[in-house]
């Protein structure tokens, strides 16, 4: 029998991104802070939209006081605050109330990120996010996110599948099936269009509908970003920076994620149902500079309706 020749069939390539659609693709986008580096910040409201998301990282070690004194002072500057529980540093569902009814009494918090933690030993009963969703202490917030993977996650699947990130990401979806909140993916930054793409689409065909908050790194030395980058396991994606560092004429310049908004803008304008809602930074060069560089690209505007 003859063997059949498939040729793979070109996918004709989409138009650049015009200012319009990367304005559209920026609307809405939130951002995240540390109590350490929002300390140094006089007052957001000279450098973020009004109505921007605001997210609070908790890092190991981050006393719950100053989490919940960081999100009542942006919630007082009319900020929408959204603090991670990362469910490896929470010891136990009392704890975990605890930090709800602080979060909600002092700073009205009505919104939150579910996320693992970066730890690799649990210090308690919840080793997932899963875990904590399932103790209906987060009745009656209005928005809950949770952890996306468009390049996997070897804490989860160390053998370098995404089988378990995958089952995960179905659980979400049923649970977001059967909650009030409104929900989505918010996800690691990433530095390559192509496999967002393809992931957003995979889920997409899988039945997984959460809209997807895509991360993106802010301007920052390259150094840094490399650093953060390679702590925070930034897969395939990273060979962006690491093909960027052996340029020597870009080097010393700052890196800037403008190829890379341009790129999935361009693809969400030409498929107005892709699934990414909204942009995520991540300021590892400063805030400043990270708000400045989302304004002048458009990012003038408050959440929108469908994510607040």
């Amino acid at each position: 029998m003859a063997l059949l020749n498939f040729r793979r069939k070109e996918t004709p390539a989409e138009p650049a991104a015009t200012p319009a659609a990367v304005e559209a693709f920026l609307k809405g986008f939130s951002i995240e802070v540390m109590p350490r580096t929002a300390e140094k910040v006089e007052n957001f409201r000279d450098l973020l939209p009004k109505g921007t998301r605001v997210y609070i990282a908790h890092i190991d070690g981050t006393p719950i006081e100053e989490m919940v004194a960081t999100a009542k002072r942006l919630h007082a500057e009319g900020f929408p605050v959204m603090p991670h529980f990362p469910a490896r540093i929470i010891r136990d569902k009392a704890m975990l109330a605890d930090w709800i009814a602080r979060y909600r009494g002092e700073a009205d918090v009505k919104q939150g990120l579910m996320l693992a933690g970066g730890v690799a030993q649990p210090a308690g009963e919840f080793d997932s996010s899963m875990q904590m969703l399932e103790t209906g202490l987060f009745d009656g917030f209005e928005r809950l996110h949770v952890a996306g993977h468009p390049e996997g996650n070897k804490d989860i699947d160390p053998d370098g599948s995404d089988r378990m990130v995958m089952e995960a990401a179905r659980w979400k979806q049923a649970f977001a099936e059967r909650t009030d909140a409104k929900m989505a993916m918010a996800t690691q930054f990433c530095f390559e269009a192509k496999p967002v793409i393809d992931w957003v689409n995979r889920l997409n065909a899988e039945g997984i509908r959460l809209p997807v908050h895509i991360g993106v790194a802010g301007p920052a030395k390259l150094q840094t970003l490399i650093k953060f980058a390679i702590a925070c396991g930034v897969g395939p994606s990273l060979r962006v920076l690491q093909k960027r560092a052996m340029d020597v004429t870009k080097l010393l310049l700052p890196y800037e994620p403008n190829d890379f908004v341009a790129e999935l803008a361009a693809h969400k304008a030409a498929h107005p149902e892709f699934g990414i809602e909204a942009v995520h930074f991540f300021p590892l060069g400063g805030i400043k500079t990270n708000a400045t560089w989302a304004i002048e690209h458009g990012g003038k505007s408050a959440v929108p309706a469908s994510q607040a």
